[in-house]
């Protein structure tokens, strides 16, 4: 994922309904227009209610959510006395929330390049969410996620590059304060280097890790493997956290834990979908799978959970329409037209 001190990236997958009213949040990873693959209820992670937006950059809007501020703030102060001047104590944290969104565009560039799609970044207390939906291909899922790190990685070389100048031209002892600083960025991305390659997921190396099961167990698979290291993972970082007795870390370590309950829910869901009996009448136009038979499908106006293709594409519970929907195969939403066969008598009646 990508956390701050972790940041957040296996999250929002947004359902829209045919009049465009927002769904249940599913994955970290996107959108889907139109009902998504049913997992369970949304998990914590930041949305663009409470959030400010600051800019649009390469096509991609930086959003900064209210509570950064606060924490901000806390951060700061306890951080008092480091160096001459509080300023020099902004300047730091504002770094570490620059590596931070650094990170983030290295994630939704990565996806956009392999097809995906990528829209938006939430800064938050916890660090940045990054919401990209790749394409549903291990390959594809590897690099999207691969790249945020290897930022961080090339952010080394340049940050001993800078050291080395400040030190040539004597900068270092005239002053102390950027030295520090600089010092102290170098560490900061080490850290979060590290902490998001832990195989935990949905931490960034949980899902590396995650992507290259996926070529030997396949999709469904693969993310139960990794919630159930990611589990025990959490488990211990919590321990850690109440020896360490750090609430900070207690509130990361509970932010994780209910992600893998959720990613374990979506694993359980994908299994359970790709045992079901099949819609043969219908296919992807994009893979040709044919859909499951079963609610995997959540309606994006009431939340429950039908069978977009037996339903014809209507919600039961509440009569919204569809017009679109995504595979659970492939992940590639499509016209629901689309999935029809060439007979116009067997065609689905939409709005």
């Amino acid at each position: 994922m990508n956390m701050g001190g972790a940041h957040g990236r296996d999250f929002g997958l947004v359902c829209r309904d045919a009049s465009g009213h927002n769904g249940v949040q599913l994955k970290r990873t996107g959108r889907w227009p139109s009902g998504g693959l049913y997992c369970g209820k949304a998990c914590m992670t930041p949305t663009n209610q409470g959030s400010i937006r600051l800019l649009r950059l390469a096509g991609i809007d930086l959003y900064l959510h209210w509570s950064w501020f606060l924490v901000a703030y806390y951060g700061i102060s306890q951080r008092a006395g480091t160096y001459a001047s509080p300023v020099w104590n902004v300047l730091e944290y504002l770094a570490l929330f620059g590596i931070v969104l650094l990170h983030e565009f290295g994630h939704a560039l990565a996806c956009r390049q392999v097809g995906g799609q990528a829209d938006r970044i939430v800064l938050w207390p916890l660090g940045g969410v990054a919401y990209v939906n790749p394409p549903q291909r291990p390959g594809a899922m590897l690099w999207s996620i691969a790249a945020g790190p290897l930022v961080n990685v090339v952010l080394f070389p340049t940050l001993l590059g800078i050291a080395y100048l400040m030190s040539v031209a004597g900068l270092a002892e005239t002053m102390p304060n950027a030295s520090e600083l600089l010092q102290a960025v170098f560490y900061i991305n080490f850290a979060l280097l590290i902490f998001n390659l832990l195989p935990i997921y949905p931490l960034d190396g949980g899902q590396i890790l995650r992507s290259l099961l996926w070529f030997v167990l396949g999709r469904a698979w693969s993310l139960m493997v990794v919630t159930v290291i990611g589990f025990v993972g959490v488990a211990g970082l919590i321990l850690l956290a109440a020896l360490a007795q750090s609430v900070w870390m207690g509130l990361i370590g509970m932010f994780i834990l209910l992600n893998c309950w959720r990613g374990l829910r979506q694993a359980v869901e994908m299994i359970r979908a790709a045992r079901a009996p099949r819609h043969e009448e219908f296919a992807c136009p994009h893979c040709r799978m044919h859909p499951p038979c079963g609610a995997f499908w959540i309606c994006g106006n009431c939340q429950q959970p039908f069978d977009m293709f037996a339903e014809r594409a209507v919600c039961p519970n509440c009569a919204a329409a569809y017009v679109t929907t995504g595979c659970l195969d492939c992940g590639a939403p499509s016209p629901i037209q689309a999935w029809l066969p060439a007979e116009p008598d067997e065609q689905i009646e939409t709005v």
